[in-house]
């Protein structure tokens, strides 16, 4: 049995949750965000959605798990929302935007321009001394994580120096250089 799927999820004050046609909408003060499902029942009892499945086969037990993950996610988005934060490690690695377009500078012959999607906010950090930061929020875990990978995807983080882009606290694999 799914230990993830047995647990109901706690609805916090002002969220509200409507379920119908297979389709769960959950609305906060962040946003709205909805989800189709399948071959689960969820329904909604005293502040907790609760998540149900009809047999013990394997796809139903996956996907049990899988839609309690979900609308825990949806719930914790619209209530405090979801946020990354990339590192840009390197000498002349910087970091700016104007509103929704994120300009990075990372050794290419010319600067990348990224159009943000509009769900998401951008700010970037650029401290004196510290690698600049680029702080990405929204109440979608999804659309943050896909936009972060995008942009990490440009210049991924070097085994041997560590140069790159990386996430906040992620720790990186070194290797030692050539031996002479």
């Amino acid at each position: 049995m799914s230990r993830i799927g047995k647990n109901p999820v706690a609805i916090p004050q002002g969220v509200t949750v409507d379920i119908k046609d297979n389709v769960i909408t959950v609305k906060g003060k962040l946003g709205e965000l909805s989800q189709e499902y399948a071959d689960i029942t969820m329904k909604v009892e005293d502040d907790h959605v609760i998540v149900e499945r009809p047999s013990d086969s394997k796809d139903h037990t996956a996907r049990h798990g899988l839609y309690r993950a979900l609308v825990n996610n949806m719930i914790e988005g619209v209530s405090k929302g979801w946020t990354k934060e990339l590192e840009l490690v390197g000498v002349g690695y910087r970091a700016s935007n104007q509103g929704q377009k994120l300009d990075l500078a990372l050794g290419f012959s010319h600067n990348i321009v990224m159009d943000i999607a509009p769900e998401v906010k951008v700010e970037t950090v650029s401290d004196k001394g510290k690698n600049p930061i680029v702080k990405l929020t929204s109440h979608d875990k999804q659309l943050v994580g896909q936009v972060a990978a995008k942009i990490r995807s440009f210049r991924k983080p070097e085994p041997y120096k560590g140069k790159g882009i990386k996430f906040v606290g992620e720790q990186l694999r070194r290797k030692a250089g050539k031996s002479a």
